[in-house]
């Protein structure tokens, strides 16, 4: 196949030059892969397969390590949008690994029209449609091909923003999510070895011209690896320094957990009673990542509150909560002797469609199941504190306080509230088997005692 010219912006495959290192072999894959330990007796992966080097490198390594297992390996490819070759690509990505026995399936994502950040913005998509497949198809383990390079490029972009240990522990080997679990084998592995064994399997990949893009920090940064590497900042280095922070990290967070698990107890309905005493006997670290943390479970918000309003809050903690406060997304209220957290309902997210047979996450923390014969036109949002006063509705629980009702799941139609599930309530007029027609479960983005940041 012929190289396109480097201003058409599309990919081309290389070809298989020759002075190959040592390839990646699949014992030492398979050593990387015990440290994710356990998975089923017949593990089923899903690779996340760009057409690069890296990622079909991945997926090669992975199928064999499932095929030895009795399971199998599923190549996903998305299709961005981004560049007019993408489709093509893809394609082509399936044509290679159903050559040699591997299934794929192509994502499609079209970008919208006014696209700002696009590298994140695509990113966050990209892993939405891989993580959605795996839901789907019940798969509980997604791997993507982050190397060595990619490991130490991570560090000094975090170094450059002026990150703190969380963002300088670099990229986690492990993330667990309510879809699947995230595994990263290949972190501490260099490019070129990755390279190597597409190289002896006389595999061909596609190069993505982004790549060679100096807009992008990350490819100026990949441009200044010999120089850095000339004053001792070499990847294996830099990428070392990023599992040493990690492994700090990780011990960090071992103790936030273990502050929460005494300092709370989370309530199904998605709210939490707190104990300020725990919080105030730890160190102002620890003590500020466990209310962090306690913001993100409850809030399912993507990035934490800022600095100084934690600080302020932790003060208010210790000093004794002596009136409502907000943050993040979040109510800290006094209640019975302790201090309840839970959902601002002005913050919750608006009503959104929930179709008979679908799953969906709503608000960053419950997954909502309709069952295939539930009734059409539902939607689902906060329950809300105008609907606390209707007769038809059970009367208050205590174990659920009215100001966390507000936020809990409620189905509505054009009539109007159809069912409550935390509240066991269904409209009388929904008779039969679909009084049942939806299963919600709290399952907020940031587990309240996640397994945190894993080093390999």
């Amino acid at each position: 196949m012929s190289a396109a010219p480097p201003d058409r912006q599309t990919a081309r495959a290389c070809p298989i030059p020759s002075e190959d290192p040592c390839p990646f072999d699949a014992d030492e894959f398979g050593a990387l892969m015990a440290a994710f330990a356990p998975f089923e007796s017949r593990p089923m992966l899903a690779v996340a397969v760009s057409g690069g080097a890296d990622s079909l490198a991945l997926c090669l390594l992975a199928a064999a390590w499932a095929r030895e297992r009795h399971g199998k390996a599923v190549g996903l490819t998305v299709d961005h949008g981004l560049r007019e070759a993408a489709a093509e690509e893809a394609h082509r990505v399936g044509i290679w690994l159903s050559a040699r026995g591997i299934d794929h399936h192509i994502l499609v994502w079209r970008p919208p029209a006014q696209l700002r950040n696009i590298q994140a913005t695509a990113r966050a998509a990209r892993y939405a449609l891989l993580t959605s497949w795996c839901r789907a198809a019940g798969c509980l383990h997604l791997l993507t091909a982050h190397h060595q390079e990619d490991q130490a490029e991570t560090l000094l972009m975090r170094l450059a923003r002026g990150s703190g240990l969380d963002g300088l522990a670099g990229i986690a080997a492990l993330r667990e999510s309510a879809d699947c679990r995230l595994l990263r084998p290949l972190l501490g592995v260099p490019r070129r070895r990755l390279a190597a064994v597409l190289r002896a399997a006389g595999q061909a990949w596609i190069e993505d011209p982004s790549n060679r893009d100096a807009h992008y920090t990350r490819v100026r940064l990949r441009g200044s690896a010999a120089l850095l590497a000339r004053e001792g900042l070499s990847a294996s280095r830099l990428a070392a320094t990023a599992r040493h922070l990690g492994r700090a990290r990780a011990a960090l967070e071992d103790v936030v957990t273990k502050t929460l698990t005494r300092a709370t107890m989370l309530h199904p309905a998605g709210h939490v009673l707190l104990d300020p005493g725990p919080i105030g006997k730890a160190a102002p670290e620890v003590a500020l990542r466990a209310i962090a943390r306690l913001v993100a479970t409850i809030s399912g918000a993507d990035h934490p509150p800022r600095l100084e309003r934690l600080e302020r809050l932790h003060g208010a903690l210790v000093g004794g909560l002596s009136a409502g406060r907000t943050l993040g997304g979040c109510r800290f209220l006094p209640w019975r002797g302790s201090v309840l957290v839970c959902r601002e309902t002005a913050s919750a997210e608006p009503p959104r469609s929930a179709p008979p047979g679908t799953s969906l996450w709503w608000d960053g923390r419950f997954m909502v199941t309709l069952a295939p014969d539930a009734p059409d036109d539902l939607t689902v949002g906060a329950l809300g504190s105008a609907a606390l006063g209707r007769r038809e509705l059970p009367r208050r629980d205590p174990i659920i306080p009215g100001v966390a009702r507000a936020t809990l799941p409620a189905f509505r139609d054009l009539v109007g509230i159809v069912s409550v599930p935390h509240l066991n309530y269904v409209r009388p007029d929904v008779a039969g088997e679909r009084r049942r027609f939806a299963t919600v479960a709290f399952r907020p983005r940031w587990p309240l005692t996640a397994p945190g940041f894993t080093v390999v």
